[in-house]
């Protein structure tokens, strides 16, 4: 796939758009699946990097991705021009469900670059006839993301630990959080998720969450990314990385 915009959008944080240089996207991309990508001519970094679908745009023939320059794989990434090549696995895993009735509020909540996937699935939602809410977390005002992005698919509430913008706290004390609800859907670090995981148990909201943990093949084969669930040991990458809270052996 080939680089066609790179947009440096907050400290360390990069929208990278790709597109086929043949052909055109597969079908059927789901909100929440990923994308493998190989870091070229590097002689230190072997592994693909993981990096969630931010967007599916069928319109124009291309993948979003959200990546934060974490380290020399996505150091490389953050830094990219346009025109440049990448070898992509996609897409790859399972990803967020549908509720089971449209007009369905759906608060999606997202912390730093856990928001990506968040975005496409709040696409779908919106066009499939549901109603999108958006909470979104950060440290500071400065690394909120794609919030105009956002904006177009449904309300965005925010949260700021310093309180420069928003609700000042972290996103799980969010006002929004007292509203009604139908479904959950969470992406960020993972005590945020069990946060919210504990709260959709306490009032019987169905809530998924999308794992991050350590992958290396993406399709199932190194068992890098295993997770001990109620239906035994399997592979994120293959099995997830959404995962409905009653899968998890989480303590909420």
């Amino acid at each position: 796939m080939r680089v066609v915009s790179i947009g440096h959008i907050a400290d360390s944080y990069a929208l990278i758009k790709l597109s086929p240089l043949s052909g055109s996207l597969p079908e059927g991309i789901q909100p929440g699946q990923f994308a493998q990508i190989e870091i070229p001519d590097s002689k230190s970094t072997f592994l693909r990097r993981p990096i969630s679908i931010c967007m599916a745009d069928y319109d124009a023939d291309q993948i979003w991705l959200l990546v934060r320059n974490a380290g020399q794989g996505t150091s490389h990434m953050v830094n990219s021009s346009v025109g440049d090549i990448y070898n992509v696995l996609l897409p790859l895993g399972h990803g967020f469900s549908l509720p089971s009735k449209q007009g369905d509020s759906v608060l999606l909540v997202g912390g730093g670059v856990g928001v990506a996937p968040l975005l496409y699935f709040g696409k779908v939602l919106f066009e499939q006839g549901y109603k999108p809410v958006f909470a979104l977390g950060a440290r500071s005002a400065k690394d909120l993301l794609l919030l105009d992005e956002f904006k177009k698919y449904g309300p965005v509430h925010v949260s700021t630990e310093d309180g420069s913008a928003g609700e000042k706290g972290l996103i799980t004390c969010n006002s929004v959080f007292a509203s009604e609800i139908s479904d959950i859907a969470c992406c960020g670090p993972t005590p945020m998720m069990k946060a919210v995981a504990g709260i959709a148990a306490s009032r019987g909201i169905n809530c998924e969450v999308s794992l991050e943990n350590m992958m290396a093949c993406g399709l199932g084969a190194c068992l890098c990314c295993v997770e001990d669930t109620a239906d035994g040991n399997v592979c994120v990458c293959k099995n997830g990385p959404v995962f409905n809270i009653n899968q998890l052996k989480w303590q909420i």
